[in-house]
């Protein structure tokens, strides 16, 4: 088997201390059935990055996190990669104006959806009051559609076995998902659900709601609700951006990485939180982005004793080795400028060109130099997936620099 277990958490890859002590946390917290840490993990609030933790009737807000439903989706075009190639320039200028990126932006165009018609938005009545279902439902509607901020992105892809042009986002439910989960972790304190909360510690104990009670099934509810939103988000860039390119989708990959599923593990019926972890049963198809100057790949998961004892979970990306403020030091919000970073503008822009690669947008806490090579996390998990499709990319689009990142994980 290629994890080692320590401390009751099931580890891929080399151990980082302070997201295996969070996941050490998580395990002796509540109803566990089993902890784990694909080879991607960092620290993250409460439930570390690349954590995965199965509860028997529980489910955790703060383990699924701030940005419910964050996922990837990528397809394949009816394009080659050299049709583009020459206009690329233009192509990526059309793709940022066409897409909004950023905290708090929202759609210049308001887009209309079913979900929008789901009776669990009355969860928000319950939970708060009409107020507050107003305004989170004017919220989603304003921003579906838009990416946000941090390490969310539209990418332009080419597969180099085939030639074939590829397009990817990652980004998750927005401003309704952060205010979801916020108020939920609200709930669960004592404070009503619009309360302003205060700072909460990164290593503190997950926060667990019952699943038979009425604020976790409402959890529960709205938290599906995010991920419908996600995906519909996701769905909506894509098609955007092949109008942009005047191309068509002949094959899709779609996933979250920060949810809870209800699954069977070992004939019991579990709660599956992933946080910054990708659902990988056998058969199932996963998108896995590396850094702007790194390979991404398409992976489905094997049927073997190793994923089974991954809980059917695999990596999300490459995971950081570097914080955003040790990237890109710290921000004077006052003077918009940062101090301090270790990677500069010039050499993110240098790496970047290098690998070939016409980038929009981006600070340099996105850099390639802030993560892992993708291959190394991918061969800590060969056991567990085979990976079918190897992308390259050829256009990053991303928020500017110097944008406020509200979210934790």
């Amino acid at each position: 088997m290629a994890f080692q277990v320590i401390d009751g958490v099931r580890v891929w890859g080399e151990p980082d201390a302070g997201a295996l002590s969070q996941a050490v946390t998580c395990a002796q917290t509540g109803n566990v059935v089993q902890a784990l840490l694909m080879a991607d993990h960092h620290k993250g609030y409460s439930q570390p990055i690349g954590g995965v933790v199965a509860y028997d009737g529980q489910i955790s807000p703060s383990g699924v996190g701030y940005d419910i439903a964050c996922g990837n989706k990528a397809v394949r075009t009816n394009l080659m990669a050299a049709d583009v190639l020459p206009n690329i320039s233009k192509i990526m200028d059309g793709i940022a104006n066409t897409i909004s990126f950023g905290v708090g932006r929202n759609n210049k165009y308001k887009v209309d959806h079913e979900l929008f018609d789901d009776p669990d938005w009355d969860i928000y009545k319950t939970a708060g009051d009409l107020k507050t279902h107003n305004l989170l439902k004017e919220l989603a509607h304003n921003q579906l559609g838009t990416v946000g901020s941090g390490n969310h992105y539209v990418d332009l892809f080419v597969e180099p076995v085939s030639g074939k042009l590829w397009i990817g986002n990652h980004f998750g439910s927005r401003g309704f998902g952060h205010k979801t989960a916020s108020g939920f972790l609200n709930l669960a304190a004592g404070r009503e659900f619009l309360a302003k909360a205060p700072g909460e510690h990164m290593d503190q104990p997950p926060v667990l709601l019952n699943m038979n009670d009425e604020l976790g099934d409402m959890y529960y509810r709205a938290m599906k609700l995010a991920g419908r939103y996600a995906y519909a988000g996701r769905d909506y860039v894509i098609q955007e951006v092949l109008k942009v390119l005047g191309a068509e989708a002949d094959f899709e990959v779609h996933n979250h990485h920060n949810f809870a599923w209800k699954e069977m593990h070992n004939d019991q019926e579990t709660i599956v939180i992933r946080k910054g972890a990708t659902p990988s049963a056998p058969g199932q198809l996963g998108f896995i982005g590396g850094s702007m100057a790194d390979i991404s790949v398409i992976v489905r998961g094997k049927d073997s004793l190793e994923n089974k004892d991954s809980f059917y979970s695999t990596v999300h990306g490459a995971g950081r080795v570097m914080s955003r403020t040790q990237a890109a030091g710290t921000m004077n919000w006052k003077t918009r400028t940062r101090s301090g970073g270790q990677i500069s503008p010039e050499q993110m822009q240098v790496a970047v060109a290098d690998f070939g690669v016409e980038l929009r947008g981006a600070d340099t806490d996105e850099s390639p130099f802030a993560y892992r090579k993708l291959q190394t996390v991918l061969d800590a998990h060969q056991e567990t997936l085979d990976i079918l499709h190897v992308l390259r990319p050829i256009g990053v689009c991303m928020a500017g620099a110097n944008e406020f990142d509200p979210y934790k994980d």
